[in-house]
Formats: structure tokens, sequence, C-alpha cells
């Protein structure tokens, strides 16, 4: 009882100090929190920025990824439609890929990556899925130098396709136009008329698809009608082309006869 007596002051007096020690206590402890979240706080945010950083450049190879995976998916579309036309064709064929374009403005001149060694000759024609393209003028072992049927110096015989009115197609020096010339004034050949290699001068097989017309003038007092036509090839963005193996196109044209000596 005597020892009660004497620890009750002494418990409240520590009890009293033990309420007002925490908070000193609380309070000295603050700069290390602070230093502790201040240091947890950098590490976080060195976290988010490589994180953010590394999400980018993942993006950014995915976005690659997808871009390549429509290219691919469009090349393997083009591939597909030469393939088709390669099986409707009876000549022989031969697939090529363009390697080159002839920076001249004032010609249409492509690179090939087929040559002398496999089998490419000069005057060889060269179509891709939607029709004719041009002729070889050029062979080299390993590539050939192609003249596209939109230069201004190409022509062609074709026919119209659905009555089979001749004329004569000759490059304009544009990618999206070819021009008819000498076609009379009272010609049937309307807006819409589909044209096709005649296969006269022996130079390209007969009935392979030139081009579309797209307009025809009529000038009161002229013997000719002024007519363009649209190519049926993709002359600015085919990549691969079929080389064309036919006893047609390797005869010796009719001219060429005519030029011989005798």
């Amino acid at each position: 009882m005597l020892a009660d007596r004497y620890l009750a002051p002494t418990s409240a007096v520590r009890s009293t100090l033990g309420y007002l020690i925490v908070p000193v206590q609380w309070a000295s402890s603050i700069p290390g929190r602070l230093g502790l979240w201040a240091e947890e706080s950098a590490m976080s945010h060195s976290s988010l920025l490589e994180d953010n950083n590394r999400l980018r450049l993942e993006s950014l190879v995915l976005k690659q990824k997808v871009q390549q995976m429509i290219a691919l998916r469009a090349e393997n579309n083009r591939l597909r439609e030469l393939l088709n036309t390669s099986e409707q064709l009876d000549d022989e064929i031969l697939v090529a890929e363009l390697i080159g374009v002839d920076p001249d403005p004032y010609t249409h001149h492509i690179i090939i990556n087929k040559g002398s060694s496999h089998g490419v000759f000069v005057g060889q024609p060269i179509l891709d899925a939607q029709g004719l393209m041009g002729q070889v003028i050029e062979v080299l072992p390993y590539t050939s130098r192609v003249l596209l049927v939109a230069d201004s110096n190409h022509a062609i015989p074709v026919q119209v396709n659905r009555n089979g009115v001749r004329a004569i197609a000759v490059g304009s020096g544009r990618l999206d136009e070819l021009n008819l010339i000498y076609v009379p004034d009272t010609a049937d050949i309307q807006v819409g008329d589909q044209l096709v290699s005649s296969g006269l001068g022996s130079r390209y097989p007969k009935g392979y698809p030139l081009g579309e017309i797209i307009q025809v003038e009529h000038d009161p007092g002229q013997p000719f009608a002024q007519v363009l036509a649209k190519p049926s090839a993709y002359l600015d963005r085919s990549r691969y082309v079929l080389l064309v193996f036919s006893m047609e196109s390797e005869l010796p044209s009719v001219m060429a006869i005519q030029e011989a000596p005798q």
C-alpha cells in the first residue's frame, strides 16, 4: 500500500511526459520522413519517365510493323493479281521486278532485274496485272531497260475491242494519257471503249489490254478526230511485271523485212 502511494504520482508524471514526448518525437522524425518521401517520389518520377520512354518506343515499333504489314498486304494483293493475269495468258511469261526509274522528266524508262541471262531480248513486251506497260529497248546480262507506252517516242498499233477499228496509240509524255493519231473523224470510237493491241507490226502480241478511251473531240473541217486514252497498266506504281515470250513478239517486223538489203 505504501509503495502504491509513492508510485501513483510517478506514473501520472510519466504518463503526462509520454503525451508531451510523442509530438516531439513525431516532429523530429519529419525531416527523415520528408527525405524518404522525396527519394521515393524521385524514384517514382524516374520510373514513370522510363516507362513512358519505353512505351513510346514500343508504340513506334508497333506503328512501323503495322505500316510494314499494310505494305506487305498491298504487295501481296498486287502479286496475286499478277499471278491471276499470268494464269490467263497462253504465252510463256517471266516475272521481273522494277529496280529503277529514269530520272529524266522527258522520258519514261524503267529498269527491271532481268536480262539476257534470263532470256530477255530487245523488243520484248512487258505488262502488269492490268495491261501493257511497254517494251524492252536495252538488254544487259542481269538488267534491262524498258520504254513505257506513255513515252512520246513509243507507238503501238491498237484496235477498239468493241468493233475492231484500228488506230495507232502514241505516248503523250504523261503517264496517264495516250494519243490516238490519224483516227478518221467518222470512225466509230466512243468514250469508254477498250483498246487492245492489234498484233500488227509483230511487236506486241494480239489482244492485250492497252487503255480506255477518255475523250473524243470532232473538229469541223478536220479529217481526223482528237482521241485520248488512259493506259490500263499502272505505269506509275507497278513494281512487278511480266515479260512475255511469244512467237509473235519474236518475229521480225514487216518494216525490218522491207528495209533489209536484197
